[in-house]
């Protein structure tokens, strides 16, 4: 059976191996360009390595300069250079030994004296360097707007009166069409033609450079046309149809220089060596022109077909072996799972073996600045754990749908109680812990807890810190009214919160108890709930039974109908599953405990506002056993409000971060852990959603800040990596699917309502990722109750909760019609990251529009008064 497993395992991989080999192939079509003997009539020279800069003043050495010649040697016959600062003044005197000519530079910016220096050292390198043929005086200094013609016009005519050779500034075309008066100043039109700054595409690229070149010989007869900037960027982001690649570069260059070569024309191709410090004055794009990297590498063929991703063949091979590994381990633990199950989690470890291949890739090829590791220091968390969500929720989904029977079904006890079984019913003492609660709703779960359908139980009712006599001395009579089964204590300040009242109870019980059942104050259990479940304990491994919580009054609104199918996801679906690893959630109400086990493990943790869930970690510590049975035997009332819905949600996930961080070490012991592997899998599955929406706090904050920046600063902030924005609006999107496939086929609502209970999850993330990160940094929360039996909230007052959420998502929003409104017309990335932050507006979107459902029925009960005032008018 395993042999035959494994080779049907073998066979999904090979399929789904060969299914991404050719969508690679098709992703990865080669373009066609003419063949290329390598050479080019001119090249611009920056001789800058990776880790040097002239902004900081830090430049090559000579001979790092020499071995960059000698490398050229053969490729070109002539350079051009853009200064003379330090060793970049060496340049003609080694280029010329190697038999180069050099159309010398000076840099012309805003600092009057070090132009003068510039152009000092520039005569002088014309008048000692026969290698040096020209002279350009300035490069884009009026596009940058850093000189004005007058003072072009001006240093022009120094240099020119003291040197032999031909002179002229150089700038992009249409400034030299804008400012004809220039030419006159000149001996050459030096112009720059770079396509990809227009935004064409690319087979209009070089069509468009031979164009703008004839308009400049027929704007200016008689004048030699230099293109002393000519290329295309192999990386960077998008500009209109312009798409950078290396397969782009090259095609490119390589049709460029043919059309060159036919017509004659006079150029120097942009540029020999990529030059990441230009990124601080160009942008990302700056970096990316060399026909080498900057590691002295070339970046495409000269002859053959062109590929956007020259290693795609081996970076593909690469995430097939990685998801073939992964794949065949957890399909190899997963042994129960149906063959469907088997394809679709296959598929999904593929493809996130290749998200993960393809991210390193792009990062290791790129040269990240300041700012990029700034970004990559939240992103990279950021993907690893989108990695894992996508793998977590894959195995839920496949589990839930195609996981098999249930193998630890529990099945309550029907019938009379087993006292005739040759033992009689083991005691119960069931505890109530209440803090400030409705008298009426507490006396109404006393009630139920009178017509239990079995023998021997006690009912302890614990009221701790309600300073307010009214609200507990009716729950008092009506303990002592039921008889002794009943007893009330009332606590003055106690501490411990709800964990405190519980180790009271338990100190307090009768010594013959040997079950502890807890239940909510406001739940209204059904009469066989004892009888049913206690036989359980008859296994003596056994130490807790946990039923699920339900709600009766979900029909009240539609708020309440949201969460009350938000809440039957998690017991109908994800209890299930974990019940068959040993790792359920105890969750405090509706539970029943063996009373030695609960005393050997000391107790409810006071210390932590989750107290139930720790303590059904710690049982499972102690390598006991748990049971969930799947049958209601009790319902409790829902938050009246959204108010309450997330400060209910807020304290679940403080404390289970407060929980993470005690336990940790045992989560992450390995095969040290008293845990099985499948118990911390669960738990750490079950806490990964609320980081990701702590994280999602996270990178809705960066994504702001980094906004700003792309705003702000362009040239040294780039839009995040597509693959990033992708796979987050991906997981969106995986996410809600799954959701409303499982609720339709295992929940068994209908579509409003699953989509409702998608709403109603999605409108906590952020209050649940605002006490993730308080959970991870702080301890002192105190435990807040939930408050019950409260009036609708009116629409004002219920908006008034919300207001960081709105204010979150106003900001994202204004953020993605800046971005659009700024750099839309242009940047097909802005369109993309404009996406992206109004996808993170959405969850604080939903919160905007549960607290506005939440508030609707309080809009109908006054448009009914409004109505019969009109009619008694």
């Amino acid at each position: 059976m395993r042999g035959r497993r494994l080779a049907f395992d073998a066979a999904i991989v090979l399929l789904i191996a060969g299914v991404i080999g050719l969508a690679a192939f098709a992703l990865n079509r080669p373009i066609a360009a003419p063949d290329w003997d390598g050479k080019v009539a001119g090249l611009s020279f920056s001789p800058f390595h990776t880790w040097q800069s002239p902004l900081d003043g830090d430049y090559p050495s000579r001979e790092e300069i020499a071995r960059d010649l000698d490398l050229l040697k053969g490729r070109t016959r002539a350079l051009r250079t853009y200064g003379t600062a330090g060793p970049l003044g060496e340049i003609p005197a080694l280029a010329g030994t190697r038999g180069f000519t050099v159309t010398a530079g000076a840099w012309i910016g805003g600092d009057a004296a070090e132009n003068r220096a510039e152009i000092g050292r520039l005569i002088a390198l014309a008048r000692e360097q026969d290698s040096v043929t020209r002279l350009l005086v300035g490069n884009e200094a009026l596009l940058r707007e850093e000189a004005d013609v007058a003072e072009i016009t001006a240093y022009l005519r120094q240099v020119r009166r003291q040197v032999a050779v031909p002179v002229s500034t150089s700038e992009p075309w249409h400034i030299w069409l804008d400012h004809p008066e220039l030419a006159r100043e000149v001996d050459f039109i030096a112009a720059h033609i770079l396509p990809y700054w227009e935004g064409l595409p690319l087979d209009e690229a070089v069509g468009y450079v031979l164009m703008r070149y004839d308009q400049l010989r027929a704007r200016f007869p008689g004048k030699l046309i230099v293109l002393t900037e000519v290329g295309w960027p192999s990386d960077g982001r998008l500009r209109g149809q312009a798409e950078p690649s290396p397969a782009n570069q090259g095609a490119f260059l390589r049709s460029f220089l043919q059309q060159a070569e036919a017509r004659g024309i006079d150029y120097f191709a942009l540029e020999a060596f990529d030059q990441p410090w230009k990124r601080a004055i160009e942008g990302a794009i700056g970096a990316y022109w060399g026909l080498f990297d900057a590691e002295r590498q070339p970046k495409f063929a000269a002859v053959g077909p062109l590929y956007h991703v020259p290693d795609w063949p081996l970076l593909t091979a690469a995430g097939i072996a990685l998801g073939a590994v992964l794949s065949l381990f957890l399909l190899h633990r997963l042994e129960r799972l149906r063959p469907p199950g088997r394809l679709f989690l296959a598929g999904l470890l593929q493809g996130l073996a290749l998200a993960a291949v393809w991210l390193w890739h792009l990062h290791a090829s790129r040269y990240l600045g300041s700012a990029d590791w700034a970004l990559l220091a939240v992103l990279l968390p950021a993907f690893g754990l989108l990695l894992a969500l996508y793998l977590t929720e894959g195995i839920e989904f496949v589990d839930c749908l195609w996981g098999g029977p249930l193998r630890r079904a529990f099945s309550p006890a029907s019938g009379p109680a087993p006292e005739g079984a040759g033992r009689p019913c083991p005691k119960v003492s069931i505890h109530l812990a209440i803090s400030r609660e409705p008298p009426e709703m507490v006396i109404e779960t006393l009630a139920a807890l009178k017509r239990l359908d079995y023998p021997d139980f006690e009912v302890l009712v614990i009221d701790n810190n309600s300073e307010d006599e009214r609200l507990w001395r009716p729950v008092e009579a009506f303990c002592q009214a039921l008889g002794p089964r009943f007893r009330f204590f009332h606590l003055g300040p106690w501490p411990g919160f709800k964990a405190g009242a519980l180790n009271f109870a338990l100190r307090h019980s009768d010594p013959n108890a040997e079950v502890i059942g807890v239940i909510d104050s406001d739940y209204q259990v059904e009469r066989d709930w004892l009888k049913a479940l206690v036989p359980l304990f008859d296994d003596p491994d056994l130490s807790l039974v946990q039923a699920p919580q339900d709600y009766r009054d979900s029909p009240a609104s539609l708020f309440k109908r949201f969460c009350f199918w938000e809440y039957a996801g998690f017991f109908q679906l994800g209890m299930v599953r974990r019940n068959e690893h040993n790792a359920i959630i105890q969750h405090g109400t509706m539970t029943l405990l063996r009373r030695q086990a609960v005393e050997e493990a000391e107790g409810w943790a006071e210390w932590c506002i989750c107290e139930d869930a720790e303590l059904g970690l710690r049982l499972n510590e102690r390598r006991l056993q748990t049971a969930y049975v799947r049958r209601s035997f009790g319902r409790g009332l829902l938050p009246d409000s959204f108010a309450a819905y997330r400060q209910q949600r807020f304290r679940w996930a403080y404390g289970a971060m407060q929980i993470f961080r005690r336990h940790a070490p045992q989560m992450l012991a390995g095969k040290r852990s008293p845990l099985t592997a499948g118990q911390r899998y669960h738990y750490l599955a079950g806490w990964l959603p609320w980081m990701a929406d702590g994280l999602h706090l996270a990178v809705s904050l960066a994504a702001l800040l980094w906004t700003l920046g792309i705003l702000a600063l362009p040239r040294h902030f780039d839009y995040p990596l597509p693959l990033f924005t992708a796979a987050v609006l991906g997981f969106a999107l995986f996410k809600l699917v799954k959701l409303l496939w499982l609720y339709r086929a295992k929940v068994g609502c209908g579509w409003g309502e699953a989509l409702g209970a998608a709403t109603a999850g999605l409108g906590l993330t952020y209050i649940v990722g605002k006490a993730v990160w308080s959970g991870l940094f702080t301890s002192g929360a105190a435990f807040q109750r939930t408050p019950k039996c409260r009036p609708r909230p009116r629409l004002r007052k219920a908006f008034s909760v919300v207001g960081e959420e709105a204010t979150l998502m106003g900001t994202l929003l204004a953020a993605a019609a800046a971005i659009l409104l700024a750099r839309g017309a242009y940047e097909p990335g802005a369109h993309l990251w404009a996406v992206f932050l109004t996808a993170q507006a959405v969850p604080y979107g939903a919160a905007l529009w549960l607290s506005f459902v939440n508030g609707l029925p309080a809009i109908r009960g006054r448009a009914r008064r409004r109505a019969a005032k009109r009619a008694d008018a």
